[in-house]
């Protein structure tokens, strides 16, 4: 072969997968050449399509097989996600020994098989590669060695027998993580145990051991529940056990299957459950606390409803009406003294033992009682504060006093998993591990203990809390393992018990305790909330980001939130009528103040929200999250400490937010048709109102009928009246596909990747709008307007009804995406797949990556179809597939299945009066149905 000498690299590289490349290189270019390389590039790019491969790719056989791993087939391991101490029980899919998939564990009564966002984006947290690699000391990087040489000097504290050490972590469930704290305390007498949260529930937590006179657990039950009150409530997205919630409000909102629950919401910006409430009411904090005052006022002492909102009466003649069935929920953001009153009038409404019980708490309770962070900060600051361990908390983000304290300890350590803003503000770092790499264990919200098992060996090293604590305690240092197999060698005493408390993912026996504790005779009277401001700022943590702790997760970055379909940053929510006062259009930059604290960032209109509030999302603006995180959105946590009043100032500069909300439009004839929905008394009139009997005939007549040909026809039916619009169908889907993350700037151009997207729909006046979530995923029409015009056979049916994509064939004309009216395709303008920092062991193996110029869009997860094809004809069962976004709704509202199975679950939702297809007048024949929302709403409230 001749020299390669001064030929660019990427070309030799091509010189040396195709030899004849030398010669035609070089010579000038003529016509037939020119023709040949197009030609050989062509091809190329088909292979590219494919699979676009790794730089350098290099294989290590394995010499002998792992004991019960199988090349191709998944091994599935149980454990639990874990946030803010309480686990939600998950079961980790395997490929050849490395975790590509988190699906939710039926057995675990929190989960009941489902997942939110954040269980399915564990899989980006793992494989991460910003994670810390080794420890720092005084963000340098340090040896092992060096690290134990300090903790050992820190068994021996100055200042007597434990006095200045303090340990700071978040909320703890884990019996083996809180009995490494108190050997820590039993071996340092003086050390202090501070707990802290920087979304924390502290005033729920306060507020039922005043109103039971004991530390106690409220755990509602909402499949009791005829009649709700949902107070600025989390009840059915980030409160403790918040799936299990979902799970049981969804089963009694369609009326075809069961009577309906009636749900109140009172809120100062949308959420998630106040969307789903039959009746949303819009009140400032101060307004929801003087509501609660006049309720309390009238259920517990007997007055009659006056003054107050003109909805409050029915409300409360509607509770007192199902009594026994009636409960009221308060979200967390509410002081202790207003959470004790709602506890007493649900006690007065006689729903204990129904609709909700009171439970010992889950948390760890150690003998000696927990203090928290504004005590800590003042020792820090008196100089009271000689060593300090922190324990996977950010404090020097969340808290800039924490900050500005902490060089004051002669001694600081941080457990946390990458170098973020506390572990290069402390003199130490110590490297974290994974929760995918430890043993461990958690409780979740009911009690109920789960083991966690590691999915992995350690990718960048570390250590557990546990060990680390035991280690600073003096303890001989031993496995994890060992550490919580001696935590349960009671409950768990045989090699039998421990291995089928591991696979089932639940130790049995372990639920909290029923508390008969009865409610303080004499509860305070709620007081009024403050009186009018011209301004009200509400801090919220980020839907998707949470306290921040997943700012650097690009899926979640990119991941629209649930009402504005911003991403990639967090613009201030602002209401309509203050936009409209100042002159504000979303992009608009602002300076928010609070006394002398400034934020500046851009706005963004929200509507339904109450006049006069503002709402910043915490999470975003770290600096040392990771190169995805960083730089990302506004920090918002330095104005939780401000003092004074809120002010907004136009800056006159505008900025572009990404936002996906207009990217996709659906044209219909009557866009009331598109989410269709009505009232429960209309239904009981004509149960088919909704329906397919209210479509035209005429407007889906066709010459050309197309019938499954296949034993097997796969279809769906999604639930509106369960969607609550979580987005976990979402992340799911794209854990599951290798789905890429495109970045702001692309999803400015709207070339986000997303197969599945949910569209949010409003109805009525920009100030109380009604909310509807629709979920929107290729439909696989039986008549499909795609497979027509593709030019080389790249989209195609099957015998089965699945619109399939060749992904080979694929040239990119792009000619399906503009023919399809439903607007689910999604191309590849660049080479997205590459682009994203994760390795390529972190995807999913059954499901082709795709290169650049090549569409893609939903299969209904034809993998697994493959899979239970194959289970089928090996063990002579019946075909049960679960597509990825079916198996992590938590409310069950997506139904996938065999059609023509007369037994199937899908065949009985499509058989429902509500059911109707979007677009029908388009004739596509989707085999993706939905069932339209019915509202229960009250007869005295309408209009």
């Amino acid at each position: 072969m001749p020299s390669l000498k001064g030929i660019p690299g990427d070309e030799r590289d091509w010189i040396r997968r195709f030899p004849h490349l030398e010669q035609a290189l070089a010579h000038p270019l003529d016509r037939r050449r020119t023709l040949k390389l197009l030609a050989l590039a062509l091809a190329g790019g088909g292979l590219a399509g494919c699979d676009p491969g790794t730089p350098d790719r290099g294989f290590v056989s394995a010499v002998r097989a792992a004991p019960g791993v199988v090349p191709g087939r998944a091994n599935i391991y149980a454990s639990a996600h874990v946030r803010d101490g309480y686990a939600n029980g998950i079961l980790v899919t395997h490929q050849m020994g490395r975790p590509i998939k988190v699906e939710g564990n039926p057995g675990h009564p929190s989960s009941l098989g489902a997942t939110d966002l954040f269980a399915q984006a564990e899989i980006q947290d793992f494989y991460d590669p910003d994670r810390a690699s080794g420890p720092l000391h005084d963000g340098m990087p340090a040896a092992w060695q060096e690290v134990t040489t300090a903790l050992q000097a820190l068994r021996a504290v100055p200042g007597g027998a434990g006095a200045g050490l303090r340990v700071l972590t978040g909320t703890v469930t884990s019996p083996t993580l809180g009995a490494a704290v108190e050997a820590l305390l039993a071996a340092h007498p003086g050390a202090v145990w501070h707990r802290w949260d920087a979304i924390g529930r502290d005033a729920v937590r306060e507020a039922a051991a005043a109103a039971y006179g004991r530390p106690a657990m409220v755990i509602p039950d909402l499949r009791q529940v005829d009649v709700a009150l949902a107070v600025d409530s989390d009840l059915l997205d980030s409160a403790p056990g918040h799936l299990r919630h979902a799970r049981a409000f969804a089963g009694r909102r369609n009326p075809v299957r069961g009577p309906m629950s009636r749900l109140y919401a009172l809120e100062p910006t949308p959420g998630l459950t106040g969307v789903a409430a039959d009746h949303r009411f819009i009140a400032t904090p101060a307004g929801c606390e003087e509501v609660i005052g006049r309720l309390a006022a009238s259920l517990l002492h007997n007055e009659e409803p006056s003054g107050g909102p003109d909805w409050l009466r029915a409300v409360v003649d509607d509770l007192r009406a199902h009594r026994g069935r009636a409960l009221i929920h308060l979200g967390p953001d509410y002081g202790a003294r207003t959470h004790e009153a709602v506890h007493a009038m649900n006690e007065a409404l006689g729903g204990r033992g129904g609709v909700f019980d009171v439970f010992e708490p889950a948390e760890y309770r150690p003998a000696q009682p927990l203090s928290g962070l504004p005590d800590l900060m003042d020792d820090m600051e008196q100089g009271r504060v000689r060593a300090l361990l922190m324990l996977d908390v950010n404090p020097v983000y969340q808290v800039p006093r924490f900050a500005e304290a902490l060089p004051r300890v002669a001694l600081s350590v941080a457990l946390a998993d990458r170098p973020h803003e506390t572990a290069r503000a402390a003199r130490w770092h110590v490297p974290l591990v994974h929760g995918f790499e430890a043993w461990g264990d958690a409780r979740a919200d009911d009690g109920t203990a789960t083991i966690l098992q590691p999915q992995a060996m350690p990718l960048y090293g570390g250590a557990t809390a546990a060990a680390l604590l035991r280690f600073c305690a003096g303890d001989v240092v031993r496995p994890a393992r060992e550490l919580v197999r001696q935590v349960w060698r009671d409950r768990l005493a045989s090699e039998r018990d421990w291995r089928a408390a591991l696979a089932a993912g639940v130790v049995p026996g372990t639920a909290s305790a029923r508390l008969d504790a009865a409610i303080a005779p004499a509860m305070p009277r709620v007081l009024p909330g403050a009186g009018p401001a011209d301004l009200t700022l509400l801090l919220r943590p980020d839907p998707h980001l949470w306290d921040g702790r997943e700012a650097n997760n690009p899926w979640l970055q990119e991941l629209p939130r649930p009402f504005s379909k911003t991403v990639w940053g967090n613009p201030l929510l602002v209401p309509p009528d203050l936009a409209r006062s100042m002159g504000l259009r979303n992009g608009d930059e602002v300076a928010l103040f609070v006394g002398a604290r400034r934020a500046v960032l851009p706005v963004w209109v929200q509507p339904g929200q109450a006049a006069g509030c503002v709402v910043g999302l915490l999470g975003s603006g770290r600096w040392h999250a990771g190169e995805t995180g960083d730089g990302v959105g506004a920090d918002l946590y330095p104005l939780r400490d401000g003092v004074g009043a809120v002010r907004i100032v136009a800056t006159g500069r505008s900025v572009d937010v990404a936002c996906t909300e207009h990217h996709a439009t659906l044209v219909a004839d009557r866009p009331s048709d598109i989410v269709r929905h009505g009232t429960l008394a209309r239904f009981r009139q004509e149960p088919g109102f909704l329906g397919v009997a209210r479509d035209d005939a005429a407007s889906t007549a066709s010459l050309y009928r197309r019938d499954p040909g296949a034993p097997v026809a796969w279809g769906m039916s999604i639930d509106l009246n369960a969607c609550i619009g979580c987005n976990a169908c979402m992340t799911a889907c794209q854990a599951e596909n290798n789905v890429p993350v495109v970045g702001r700037d692309e999803v400015l151009r709207q070339r986000e990747m997303h197969w599945l997207r949910i569209d949010r729909a409003y109805e009525g006046t920009e100030e109380a709008p009604d909310t509807f979530f629709q979920p929107m995923l290729c439909m696989h029409c039986e008549q499909a307007p795609c497979e027509t015009v593709c030019p080389v056979g790249a989209t195609m049916h099957d015998s089965e009804g699945l619109n399939l994509m060749v992904y080979n064939r694929c040239v990119g004309t792009k000619f399906c995406s503009n023919n399809c009216p439903y607007k689910v395709r999604r191309f590849n303008y660049f080479a997205f797949a590459e682009q994203e920092r994760r390795p390529p062991v972190s995807r999913n193996p059954d499901v082709s990556v795709r290169g650049r110029g090549v569409m893609e869009k939903c299969t209904f997860c034809v993998q697994r179809i493959a899979q239970a094809r194959i289970a089928a004809d090996r063990d002579g069962v019946a075909e049960q597939v679960a597509t990825a976004c079916q198996a992590a709704c938590p409310t069950q509202a997506i139904t996938f299945g065999d059609i023509n199975d007369p037994d199937a679950a899908v065949r009985h939702r499509k058989a429902s009066p509500l059911t109707y297809a979007v677009l029908s007048e388009q004739g596509t024949r989707p085999r993706v149905t939905y069932e339209a929302r019915i509202r229960n709403p009250n007869p005295a409230l309408e209009t």
